[in-house]
């Protein structure tokens, strides 16, 4: 079964029953690389059903004050895309079966090499790939030999995002789209915007692919709020958060079952 195959097996599986997908972004390396593992472990074990796998950049663009410092501190104890890739392998190993989508701008990726990167990512255990500064329509080499291995292209859009920018996404996404809550950067929020609702139902109106909603996602409440409109939660700066501070583990696998709670309802 292909990456994408994976991705789509778990949002029907879910839609049958009603519940929206909850799906953690973690910074692997952070806050060591032994306890990235077991904050992985810990939320494959407290209800996440597809994973967000962060490999650290020294730019991250689209990210907050909380992953930004999580990403750097990971780099600065080591951490490479080689080293991401093989803690998939670990993961894999050890038991963890829930879909892992790599989360990399695209400087890691064109510095590793493209067609070698997406190789080993495969290999490796991966199911797809989110890139948030490659855009479609620069995708010439990526996207090809993303599909010839069988992984998906989750490609983002945001409130901002035109009607040709929709279509543009949508023709060429597969797996799920990635819905940018807000014009921001990822980081928890104490309230979702008031026009998410119409974001979502303007980009259902051009594709059936799963939509799926981050930035800003930071509670049970919240989680719950947009499982109510779409087809994926995604939370990654609470989880970050709580995964450096003093309770470690035990708060990420305390907030993971709240989150998950809030996905499935």
């Amino acid at each position: 079964m292909s990456g994408v195959e994976r991705i789509q097996q778990v949002f029907a599986k879910l839609k049958a029953r009603k519940q929206a997908a909850f799906m953690p972004y973690h910074a692997m390396g952070y806050p060591t690389r032994q306890t990235s593992l077991e904050v992985v472990q810990a939320l494959a074990e407290s209800g996440a059903d597809l994973f967000e796998i962060g490999i650290p950049h020294s730019d991250p663009l689209a990210d907050g004050p909380t992953v930004q410092a999580a990403t750097d501190a990971a780099i600065r104890g080591g951490t490479t895309v080689a080293d991401c890739l093989a803690m998939v392998r670990e993961l894999r190993a050890a038991g963890v079966t829930q879909p892992f989508c790599a989360m990399s701008y695209y400087n890691p990726i064109l510095a590793y090499g493209e067609e070698r990167f997406v190789a080993d990512a495969a290999a490796a255990g991966v199911d797809g790939l989110i890139v948030p500064d490659l855009p479609p329509g620069e995708s010439l080499r990526l996207e090809p030999a993303c599909r010839e291995a069988g992984l998906a292209t989750i490609y983002f859009l945001a409130p901002t995002s035109t009607e040709d920018r929709i279509r543009s996404v949508t023709a060429h996404a597969t797996g799920f789209i990635y819905l940018v809550s807000i014009t921001g950067v990822t980081g928890e929020r104490t309230q979702l915007p008031p026009d998410l609702v119409d974001f979502v139902q303007r980009v259902r109106r051009h594709t059936d692919l799963p939509l799926a909603v981050g930035f800003g996602i930071g509670n049970r409440a919240q989680a719950a709020q947009v499982a109510g409109i779409a087809d994926g939660v995604i939370v990654g700066s609470a989880l970050v958060r709580v995964a450096g501070s003093a309770q470690g583990i035990a708060a990420v696998r305390s907030l993971g079952a709240e989150l998950a709670m809030g996905a499935h309802g």
